[in-house]
């Protein structure tokens, strides 16, 4: 019942005060709002998407990494992987991977197993972070997944968009070292800092922004 135009931009919904995926079927009366890019809660629905599409970029390009978490953050997403660490020259190079996925705008589809069958399913592909995550959820827990072609499945409670077409405009910002759980008892990780918004208008708007902080940053100052 909704227009054509709304049905275009919508990005999830938030059903009694909860943001869910559009493919999330209603089977009782709700209060229903749709969501889409302007909204703070569509913008982060893109900005996971756009995370999951970084940890396929990075599984193509480097096949050894293991991947961790991707959350989407205040000013964007970023994703941890156990792997080497990345140059600039290697973000832009996961840059252009991301915009052939997001090109070919194959379909983000849920599914869930039981813990155990869950836990196999990732030790398969031999992914242990993925696996420490399942174990530490209790024993009678539904576990949900995200595929996006071509075999790229992540762990994940969503919500995420329908595919990855609607990723209009992203960037990847930079890569600096992070603790697996923020235990610097645990393993080193590399965790890539990306950000994405609605239109390019905005990214650009953005990284200007960045731009003006570094040039009134104190050390830069002082140094010069």
């Amino acid at each position: 019942d909704i227009s054509e135009g709304l049905a275009r931009v919508a990005c999830a919904g938030e059903v009694n005060g909860k943001i869910v995926d559009l493919r999330t079927e209603l089977k009782e009366d709700c209060e229903l709002n749709i969501v889409t890019a302007n909204d703070p809660e569509g913008l982060k629905v893109i900005r996971h998407t756009a995370s999951h599409v970084l940890a396929q970029a990075v599984k193509r390009l480097f096949p050894n990494a293991k991947v961790t978490i991707g959350p989407a953050i205040e000013e964007g997403f970023y994703y941890d992987f156990d792997a080497e660490p990345f140059s600039r020259e290697d973000l832009d190079k996961l840059e252009k991977e991301m915009k052939k996925i997001i090109k070919a705008g194959n379909r983000l589809e849920k599914f869930t197993m039981p813990r155990a069958e869950a836990i196999r399913f990732m030790q398969e592909r031999q992914e242990p972070y993925k696996v420490e995550l399942i174990e530490d959820l209790p024993e009678d827990a539904e576990i949900s997944f995200y595929s996006q072609g071509e075999g790229f499945t992540d762990l994940c409670a969503g919500p995420h968009l329908m595919s990855t077409k609607p990723i209009k405009a992203f960037k990847l910002i930079s890569s600096s070292m992070a603790y697996w759980r923020g235990d610097s008892e645990k393993a080193q990780l590399q965790r890539i800092y990306g950000t994405a918004f609605a239109t390019k208008d905005e990214l650009n708007a953005y990284l200007e922004h960045l731009e003006d902080i570094k040039k009134r940053d104190h050390n830069k100052l002082g140094r010069e």
